[in-house]
């Protein structure tokens, strides 16, 4: 708005800038002021990005250990350095009609990323920007807020009124490509200049402090956006490479009684240290533990987690390649739920978060967004016991030949997304009180903010009590043989260290955001037919896996037979009888 209001002052910018000047005959004349080169404005600009603009960086290098002669030796030479570095890039764009709108792209990106900088700790990156890009309204809702309007005036407003406050003037296009090449060889050399002059003292703190190359304002921005767009866009060009060609079912097809149904219910930003079952201190998964005292529910306390955000998580779960084979890349793969689908199982995904990141483009799919359920959505957003609401009946519409089969069914939680816990959790399921109920967390206390996130960690025990309800009533029934297996995408950061919700880069990453819960029911029928063996689960509960051993533990789970199975990674595969190969079963039909 800041913006359009700047523009819109341009409109009447000949009425405004005037002034009077007496001719030689005594009339008077309009004289319009004099415009400023874009050239002019490149080091005011710059110097004001690199300054103002990066303030939680300096904060971070003033804070650091060792004398102050070195830490303001620090922060003068990298000052200098990313001056140069912008000038140079503002150098680039130094043309008359592109100038003022990209610079004020850029002095607006810096206000912004100073915001989340500050209030949450939060790091750019090319993972981070791939966030903010797959980001939607409701996510955008929750983290507005005074706080952030007050940093984007405070940052941006002053040089967004200086730079539009007169037109700029225009030279020829070789005298203009002439002065921009001249800024850019001017601004790379400061650059380079300071970067020789303290090559000592920025290596060693690049190399100790990673998360700072993630924090230098904007050019974090364009660095992120450049390098997501060469990654994407030429993998976009091309279909993604077939998974599971061969796949087919297994010898427990073969006159099956009952067909399987499986829930994967993919949670969110759920952090293991802060289940019960894993050991935490707080009754945050009280029907769960229910669950695991009648023996039918095995708790697996050493998972983590394949990326910190959804957009690199959900793909990498799903995915036939480990972490580091690039399955924390953007895909070049089918993925999981495409076998399941290519051996002739009925696949449905259904979304109550900001969408599946491609990994459910080729299978049936639903999301909550719409939904107007009372009791369980309002304000436009829908808590997760809304995806059980006409379960039975979507799944009566797939496909019944393949229903005939099998089916697995994905729920993707919105669970405990941040930074407004409070709005993930409906008033009758909140034992924890006080809770925090601001999104700028930073201003609450710590033990609200505490009661606001494991709110949502109790209410996500909730709605797994009532979707393994569901689960039991469909395998006592008769109709199926059921089983559930919840596994959180990443998990969260509530203040420790200064950082608040997720997203750090996996190398730093704390081991909040990557440690998660995970646990899996199976019916007494799904066991019956795959062979598992619940003392022996419930004895290698313990054992470290990661998001890598999921594509192969369902498929181990499902019995589906394909070269893409590997049994090293499958973490039921030691508590299972052998599996049957079945290469003289018929492929599944068209349908």
């Amino acid at each position: 708005m800041l913006v359009l209001s700047v523009l819109s002052m341009q409109v009447t910018r000949p009425l405004l800038f005037v002034s009077f000047s007496p001719s030689a005959r005594g009339a008077d004349t309009f004289t319009p002021p004099a415009g400023r080169w874009p050239a002019a404005m490149v080091w005011p600009l710059a110097l004001w990005l690199a300054v103002p603009g990066n303030l939680p960086l300096w904060q971070r290098i003033a804070g650091m250990e060792g004398s102050l002669a070195h830490r303001v030796w620090l922060l003068a030479s990298f000052a200098l350095l990313m001056t140069g570095a912008i000038a140079a890039l503002l150098s680039l764009l130094a043309w008359p009609r592109l100038f003022r709108p990209a610079a004020s792209g850029l002095l607006l990106v810096a206000a912004f990323n100073t915001h989340f900088m500050w209030q949450y700790g939060a790091v750019i990156d090319p993972t981070m920007f791939a966030n903010v890009v797959q980001t939607d309204a409701r996510e955008v809702r929750d983290l507005l807020s005074l706080s952030l309007l007050a940093t984007v005036l405070l940052v941006a407003a002053p040089p967004l009124w200086w730079l539009w406050q007169r037109p700029l003037r225009a030279r020829g296009s070789w005298q203009q490509a002439a002065r921009n090449t001249a800024g850019v060889l001017a601004g790379l050399g400061l650059a380079l200049l300071m970067a020789l002059l303290s090559y000592q003292d920025l290596a060693s703190l690049m190399r100790n402090q990673k998360a700072l190359r993630y924090m230098a304002n904007p050019l974090n921005t364009v660095y992120a956006a450049t390098r997501l767009a060469a990654d994407q866009w030429p993998r976009q060009a091309h279909a993604l490479q077939p998974v599971g060609e061969d796949a087919r079912l297994g010898a427990s097809y073969a006159q099956q009684p009952r067909p399987p149904l499986l829930v994967l219910v993919v949670g969110e930003t759920a952090r293991a240290d802060h289940f019960m079952l894993d050991g935490y201190a707080r009754p945050t998964t009280p029907a769960l533990a229910r669950w695991q005292a009648q023996g039918e529910l095995v708790n697996f306390s050493q998972v983590h987690s394949c990326g910190t955000n959804t957009q690199v998580s959900v793909p990498c779960l799903f995915s036939p390649l480990t972490r580091q084979q690039g399955g924390d890349q953007t895909p070049e793969h089918e993925n999981l739920l495409d076998v399941l689908q290519r051996a002739g199982l009925a696949v449905l995904w259904l979304d109550n978060q900001s969408g599946c990141k491609g990994v459910c483009d080729r299978v049936p799919h639903a999301s909550t967004l719409a939904l107007q359920v009372p009791g369980l959505c309002e304000d436009g957003e829908c808590f997760d016991a809304v995806m059980l609401q006409g379960l039975d009946q979507r799944i009566a519409a797939l496909d019944p030949q393949r229903r005939a089969r099998g089916v697995v069914v994905v729920m993707h939680q919105m669970g405990s997304h941040g930074p407004a816990y409070f709005k993930r959790t409906p008033a009758s399921h909140k034992p924890f009180q006080p809770e925090c109920r601001s999104n700028t967390l930073s201003d609450c206390p710590a033990e609200q903010l505490i009661n606001a996130y494991d709110n949502t960690l109790a209410y996500t025990d909730h709605f797994l009590d009532q979707t393994l309800q569901w689960l039991q009533t469909q395998a006592q029934s008769g109709s199926h043989d059921t089983g559930l297996i919840y596994l959180s995408d990443h998990g969260e950061s509530l203040g420790e260290n200064g950082l608040y919700l997720h997203g750090v880069p996996y190398s730093f990453a704390p081991e909040q955001q990557t440690h998660v819960p995970m646990v899996a029911w199976l019916s007494p029928g799904l066991r019956e037919r795959s062979g598992l063996s619940l003392d022996c689960l419930r004895a290698r509960g313990a054992d470290p896996i990661s998001h890598d051993h999921f594509f192969h533990s369902v498929l181990g789970l499902m019995d589906v037979n394909t070269q893409a199975y590997r049994p090293a990674l499958d973490a039921l595969a030691p508590c299972a009888a052998p599996r049957v190969q079945a290469a003289d079963l018929k492929p599944p039909s068209a349908g």
